[in-house]
C-alpha cells in the first residue's frame, strides 16, 4: 500500500530508533521480526492514562495455546511474563501517581509465571502486590482462563478484600463439542464449577464471559447450550462475538454458517446478556456499595456494576453510596457521608 510509510512488528514497535525516520529514508520499510523468536517481555509500562479512575498494568504477553479460531499467537508470539519484582515496582509507581485501582492485563493472564524462574502463578503475584503495595486500594483482573486458575488465586479471592470480586472468563461457548472443535482446554461444566466455587468464597462475586456465536458447525442445539450457560453459570456481563474467520486458522477451513444465522444468534445472546445484567443489578438495590468514580456522576462497584449519582466527586475518588434503584443497565445511587 503506497500510503503506508512504515510497518513495525510487535517487538519493533517498542524500539524508539524505529520511529526516527518513519520509513522515509533508505532504511527498511517493513521491520518485522519472527515473533516466535521472542522469549522475553520487557517492562512495557505506561504511567499515564486518560482520567484518574484506574491504571492498566501489563504483566504478560503472547499465548502458548492454539485455539482454532485465533490468530493472536502469530502476532503476539508465545507466552512471556514480566518478572514479579518489576510488576510490584510499577504498581508502587502507579499508586504514587494517585491511582486507586490497578487492572492486571495480559493476552493469557492466567498463564503468568510459567516461563519465570520458580514458575510463580498469577495467584502468587496477586498476593505479592497486595502485600508489598498496602496503599493500593483496589486490584482487579482482566479476562482470565478459568481452567488455569490456581489454588493460590482462589485463596486470594477468598481472603483479599482488595481483590475485586469481578471475574471475566474466556468461556467462548457453552457446548462441549464446539469447545473441542475450538481446541479449548475446558468443558462447559468447568465454567459452571469455577463460578460456583468462587461464589462460595465471595458471595458477592459477579462474572462476565466472552462467547463466540456462529462457530463453524454450530447447530441450534449447540447455540442453545451457550444461551443456557448464562443462567447456569449466572453470568452478568457478556462480550458476544459473531464468529469471523481469520485467514490461516483451522476454523477458517471448517464449514461456515451463513451470516444471517450468525447475526441472529448474536442478537439473541446479547438480549440474554441484557436481561442477565438487569437481573444482577436488581439484586443490588438497597445495598451499600463502595464506588470508584470514573467521571462526574458515574462510578463502579467492586463487582464492576456501573452506578450513577448526583453529588460532586472527581475521577479516581472512592466514595460510599446506597443503591436506590436500577435502570438502563446502571445502578441509581445516593452518596453517603464519609
Amino acid at each position: 500500500m503506497s500510503e503506508v510509510d512504515l510497518v513495525l512488528g510487535n517487538t519493533e514497535k517498542l524500539e524508539t530508533r524505529n520511529y526516527r525516520d518513519f520509513g522515509l529514508s533508505d532504511s527498511a520499510r517493513v521491520r518485522v521480526n519472527d515473533i516466535m523468536s521472542v522469549r522475553e517481555t520487557a517492562a512495557q509500562f505506561v504511567d499515564s492514562f486518560d482520567g484518574r479512575a484506574r491504571a492498566f498494568l501489563q504483566i504478560q504477553n503472547g499465548c502458548d495455546h492454539r485455539c482454532t479460531f485465533c490468530i493472536i499467537p502469530f502476532g503476539r508470539g508465545n507466552s512471556r511474563s514480566v518478572p514479579m519484582g518489576s510488576v510490584v515496582e510499577e504498581a508502587k509507581r502507579l499508586v504514587a501517581k494517585g491511582f486507586s485501582e490497578i487492572v492486571l492485563t495480559g493476552v493469557d493472564l492466567t498463564a503468568f509465571g510459567a516461563d519465570l524462574p520458580g514458575r510463580p502463578s498469577l495467584g502468587h503475584l496477586v498476593r505479592k502486590i497486595l502485600k508489598l503495595v498496602p496503599e493500593l486500594k483496589r486490584l482487579r483482573l482482566s479476562s482470565i482462563d478459568s481452567i488455569e486458575a490456581d489454588g493460590e488465586l482462589l485463596r486470594a479471592i477468598a481472603e483479599e478484600e482488595r481483590l475485586m470480586p469481578h471475574f471475566h472468563i474466556s468461556a467462548q461457548s457453552g457446548d462441549d463439542l464446539i469447545l473441542k472443535r475450538m481446541k479449548r482446554r475446558h468443558q462447559r461444566k468447568d465454567t459452571i464449577e469455577f463460578c460456583r466455587t468462587v461464589r462460595s468464597l465471595r458471595p458477592e462475586a459477579a462474572f462476565g464471559a466472552d462467547i463466540i456465536v456462529g462457530f463453524p458447525t454450530e447447530t441450534d442445539t449447540m447455540f442453545a447450550n451457550s444461551l443456557s450457560l448464562v443462567d447456569e453459570a449466572e453470568l452478568a456481563y457478556l462480550h458476544v462475538f459473531p464468529f469471523s474467520a481469520r485467514k490461516g486458522t483451522p476454523a477458517a477451513r471448517m464449514p461456515q454458517l451463513d451470516r444471517a444465522t450468525v447475526k441472529d444468534r448474536a442478537l439473541r445472546l446479547r438480549a440474554k446478556g441484557v436481561a442477565a445484567l438487569n437481573h444482577r443489578l436488581g439484586t443490588l438495590v438497597g445495598s451499600e456499595q463502595v464506588l470508584l468514580v470514573e467521571k462526574q456522576g458515574i462510578g463502579r462497584t467492586p463487582c464492576f456494576a456501573p452506578a450513577q449519582f448526583l453529588a460532586s466527586a472527581g475521577a479516581g475518588e472512592i466514595v460510599r453510596a446506597r443503591v436506590t434503584g436500577a435502570r438502563d443497565g446502571k445502578l441509581v445511587s445516593e452518596l453517603q457521608a464519609a
